[in-house]
């Protein structure tokens, strides 16, 4: 009965660890690929030709890339439009905070 956990109750059982993480990152190599090939597949059945459904797929593939490497371009543009912003609403906060204190000054030595 006391075979390596298979007549114990699951909570006397020794668990198993698995590799480091590194089972998790090939899964997912494998779930990629496996996607990746069941979409060309699919393509190809439906184009009547392997090769038009890779270029199907291979047409995505680059409009994606085209796509993000835009978005990438734009990133530093938009960051240097938003620190601007910032600073000018900073100057203004400034200003407010200067115009309140001098009519703040300007109460309190005039009873």
């Amino acid at each position: 009965m006391t075979d390596e956990g298979h007549s114990s109750p699951v909570w006397v059982r020794k668990k198993r660890r698995s590799g480091a993480g590194l089972s998790g990152i090939i899964g997912l190599i494998i779930t990629l690929l496996a996607i990746f090939g069941a979409l060309t597949i699919a393509l190809g059945v439906k184009e009547q030709s392997l090769a038009e459904g890779g270029a199907v797929l291979d047409s995505w593939i680059t409009k994606g890339v085209d796509g993000a490497k835009g978005l990438v371009g734009q990133a530093p543009e938009a960051a240097d439009a938003v620190a601007d912003e910032a600073g000018n609403l900073a100057g203004k906060t400034g200003d407010a905070l200067e115009a309140g204190a001098e009519k703040t000054a300007d109460e309190l030595s005039n009873p």
